[in-house]
């Protein structure tokens, strides 16, 4: 292949960053199946996709004139035979969990196209954990999102037994898409932005979780010193704090780490109450209108609940 036959692109997961990563390809005139194995969420999937295509539009990433056509190269499908069906490139986000993948990819592997290029959104995962379970391990690497309404960077990570070829393609692919490409040249987890930003998130949510102080007073000390229009706790609303625990629950099972597990139950007590962050209006703020983007609120110490955010 080279990079004009990439036309058709597969997105494995409805979700946030699905969504993202399919209107992104769809804006750059790529033809996109987003797969879902719960058809039953797809009537909200389309409203999300609707509702980011408008937010595309404010932030000049699309044209208001372009959005039915644009919107209209997505098409959403839950079963895998017809999603498959001469794609040239797969792009999964489905849970951070490298048993889930490797099945995942397995599946596809046996009805994708041999020329298919397999790539993972995994923000804290190595390719090389379910590199072999894909089947095609040199068509194989991690080609990692992040918010694309507020950035254009994105990462790619081979493993091992990426061909070059691959490698080539994808970081071309990317650059067609208008993003600026962060190579990591060695399997690392949480690539080069995300690696960073876990540590501040863990530092974060150790404090509260702690009580050393409570989460606006944490964003305020970031947001004062680094002059940053939100702090570690907005952050993982804009994520969703979903995804983050389901990150931090991993690794504090893995490493069977005490503080990490205090910070992952912490998260679950928002998680396991359906506030999710800004995708469902509430997590540690509530939106449209947060309490961190308030005139003042660094300058001026907010009444709180520890950890709570239930003045937000």
């Amino acid at each position: 292949m080279n990079i004009d036959d990439i036309k058709r692109v597969l997105v494995l997961g409805a979700g946030t960053m699905g969504h993202q990563i399919g209107l992104l390809c769809a804006i750059h005139g790529c033809q996109v199946v987003i797969h879902d194995k719960c058809p039953e969420i797809f009537d909200e999937a389309k409203r999300r996709l609707d509702r980011l295509a408008d937010e595309c539009i404010g932030k000049g990433l699309l044209s208001s004139g372009k959005k039915m056509e644009t919107v209209g190269r997505i098409s959403f499908c839950s079963d895998p035979e017809e999603a498959a069906r001469d794609i040239d490139l797969v792009s999964e986000s489905v849970p951070e969990d490298p048993a889930i993948k490797a099945r995942v990819f397995g599946t596809f592997n046996s009805l994708c196209p041999e020329r298919t290029l397999f790539t993972t959104n995994t923000s804290s995962l190595i390719p090389s954990m379910f590199a072999e379970a894909t089947g095609r391990p040199e068509k194989f690497l991690a080609f990692h999102f992040h918010d694309i309404l507020a950035t254009n960077v994105v990462d790619i990570m081979p493993h091992p037994r990426t061909a070059k070829e691959t490698i080539d393609l994808v970081d071309a692919f990317a650059r067609k898409l208008g993003q600026v490409v962060i190579m990591v040249e060695k399997e690392s987890s949480g690539y080069v932005f995300n690696a960073m930003l876990g540590s501040l998130i863990d530092t974060a949510l150790s404090l509260v979780s702690r009580k050393v102080a409570c989460m606006e007073d944490v964003d305020r000390a970031w947001m004062g010193v680094m002059h940053t229009p939100l702090g570690p706790f907005g952050i993982m609303d804009s994520i969703g704090l979903d995804t983050v625990w389901k990150v931090m629950d991993f690794r504090a099972r893995r490493a069977n780490d005490r503080q990490l597990q205090a910070s992952a139950d912490f998260l679950n007590t928002f998680v396991s109450r359906g506030k999710l962050g800004k995708k469902s209006r509430e997590g540690f703020y509530r939106y449209p209108e947060p309490l961190f983007s308030q005139k003042g609120f660094v300058a001026a110490r907010p009444e709180t609940t520890i950890g709570d955010g239930s003045k937000s």
